[in-house]
């Protein structure tokens, strides 16, 4: 095989476990916990008179 074909099959699974790794930290700090929320918060946030 050639060199670089074995460079970028091991560059891409280290992005790809970089990518893995990101995600499960957003997890982890609660990033998905409420994705309903956001769309509904503009309607909450008007100003009182």
């Amino acid at each position: 095989m050639d060199s670089s074909l074995i460079a970028l099959i091991v560059l891409s699974l280290c992005l790809g476990c970089g990518c893995w790794l990101v995600f499960l930290w957003a997890v982890k700090k609660g990033e998905f916990e409420d994705i309903e929320r956001p769309k509904h918060r503009m309607l909450d946030d008007e100003d009182e008179p």
